[in-house]
């Protein structure tokens, strides 16, 4: 009987699951995909840290003309007496809403001088008094020696002063004192000693600075009526907010000797100003940005 010869057909089979070894193999590697690249990491930058002023109890009233005028007078004691203050001074971030009167007198029919109005707010009679010009031109306050030696030189480009006239009257209102008429003439107003220095940052927005020019407004007459001056004159409004100057203090001082009466300002910044009557209508107004 002849031997049956079984081992070809074993290798053959073996062959075959070798192949078919090789060929999943192959398709598995076909299968497999690459993987995606990673992009790398990209550094986040760090979010410019901004200083603000101190968080303020919520109905805060704004600080009054009243209530500068007593603040510079403490400050000015102070510097007359060699005191340094410490501590944290509570008029820093405390918004203020400022009223002086102008025009007690009547509207100037001479305008002054440049150097005369900076500062100040005037009223003066137009052509045939048929209009009253109301200016005010806010101080180049810079280069002053109330500001040189601050520290604010490397952090202010700009500075533009407002003074408060009459700081000896502590109401809003004119005064009820009139010219004496044996004087002969008008007297020399009082040197000014008190103001608000609005402040602009180094590299901050120029929208709102003045640079030179004044702020205007215009009451005319009404059709062929004679325009009258009012007895109670008008009102110039500043509203903003306190910010101090660098060390903390909201007031600097300066004074030329022992015996003149230290001159005083806030640093501040301005966010209205604005042109009213005695009894408060608005007449025209400018508001920061």
């Amino acid at each position: 009987m002849p031997r049956l010869n079984v081992f070809p057909l074993h290798r053959r089979k073996l062959g075959a699951v070798v192949v078919m070894a090789a060929t999943g193999l192959f398709l598995a590697q076909c299968d497999r995909k690459e993987p995606a690249p990673v992009a790398p990491a990209v550094p986040v930058p760090e979010a410019p840290v901004t200083v603000t002023p101190p968080a303020l109890p919520s109905g805060t009233p704004p600080l009054t003309r009243t209530d500068i005028l007593a603040a510079a007078a403490r400050a000015a004691s102070a510097y007359a007496a060699g005191e340094t203050p410490s501590g944290k001074d509570p008029l820093v971030g405390r918004p203020f809403a400022v009223r002086m009167a102008f025009g007690c007198g009547g509207p100037l029919t001479v305008p002054p001088t440049p150097a005369a109005i900076d500062g100040l707010p005037r009223a003066i009679w137009g052509q045939d008094h048929r209009s009253i010009q109301l200016s005010l031109t806010p101080g180049d306050w810079l280069d002053s020696a109330l500001i040189a030696g601050s520290g604010a030189e490397a952090t202010w480009e700009t500075v533009e002063g407002f003074w408060a006239p009459r700081p000896w009257l502590a109401v809003d209102g004119c005064p009820a004192v009139r010219r004496d008429p044996l004087q002969g003439g008008s007297t020399a107003p009082s040197p000014q000693t008190v103001g608000l220095a609005a402040v602009f940052a180094t590299g901050s927005s120029r929208l709102a600075q003045r640079n030179g020019r004044a702020y205007r407004y215009t009451v005319r007459a009404e059709g062929d009526q004679p325009l009258v001056a009012p007895e109670g004159g008008y009102r110039l409004v500043l509203e903003g907010r306190v910010v101090g100057f660098p060390g903390g203090r909201a007031i600097r001082c300066r004074a030329p000797g022992p015996d003149q009466r230290p001159v005083c300002i806030a640093a501040v910044q301005l966010d209205r100003v604005a042109f009213e009557s005695a009894d408060g209508e608005a007449l025209g107004e400018w508001r920061k940005g």
